[in-house]
């Protein structure tokens, strides 16, 4: 883990999980335990995964969530390949309804590295409309990128497009907004306006939305 109060770049990585109504609770517990402990391999500058707290928007079953960072391409996919990374995949192979996963390079991160407990993340990510040109691309960043000069709340946001297009269902631009917890998370929503106004911004430029919310587990509490 690690943590920094200077900019830098990193690599942020979210993948969304279905599982089946029907699987055994201590084999998904096994399962998140296993996830979670992925975040003691030296590549990894932070992992947290678990259910989710909600979801806002999508046309996806999602249940669960893991959110890591790297601080190269090159160590995403070395934690790819990683004996143990890849154990735990072929774990849920036999519960796992649906899958989802993108990656983008977050430039110009400030605060730390790794999110602490109780912590509340949005993830959202973007499927954009045919054949728009790199200008509305351009506005729809920088729309997010603006989010946390305009709500105090919001302590992180990265936003990029996806380099990872094998698994993203079509989507190209996701983000990651960090909360202290989830009374924060929701103090943004109950700012209504100003949150439709932001949102207008770049609807016209969206062909669809996934909107998440998820709140980093405590080690102790891993196991759902």
């Amino acid at each position: 883990m690690s943590s920094s109060s200077a900019a830098q770049s990193v690599v942020e990585h979210i993948v969304l999980f279905k599982l089946k109504d029907n699987t055994d609770p201590s084999k998904v517990n096994a399962w998140v335990d296993g996830l979670n402990a992925l975040s003691s391999l030296d590549l990894t500058l932070h992992l947290t995964a678990g259910p989710l707290l909600r979801i806002r928007s999508s046309p996806f079953a999602f249940t669960h969530l893991l959110h890591s960072r790297y601080k190269s391409k090159d160590d995403l996919a070395a934690y790819a390949v990683h004996p143990t990374h890849i154990s735990v995949v072929k774990e849920s192979l036999p519960f796992c309804d649906d899958i989802m996963a993108v990656d983008w390079i977050a430039d110009g991160l400030t605060g730390p590295m790794g999110l602490s407990p109780a912590s509340a993340i949005r993830i959202t990510v973007l499927k954009l409309k045919e054949e728009l040109g790199e200008a509305a691309k351009g506005e729809v960043l920088e729309a997010i990128k603006g989010i946390k000069g305009k709500f105090g709340e919001v302590g992180q946001v990265t936003v990029g497009e996806n380099f990872s297009p094998g698994r993203a269902k079509g989507y190209s631009i996701a983000s990651v907004a960090v909360f202290k917890g989830v009374k924060e998370m929701e103090e943004v929503d109950s700012k209504e306006e100003l949150a439709k106004l932001e949102n207008d911004k770049v609807t016209e430029y969206l062909d669809n939305v996934i909107v998440v919310d998820y709140v980093v587990l405590s080690p102790q509490s891993a196991s759902v």
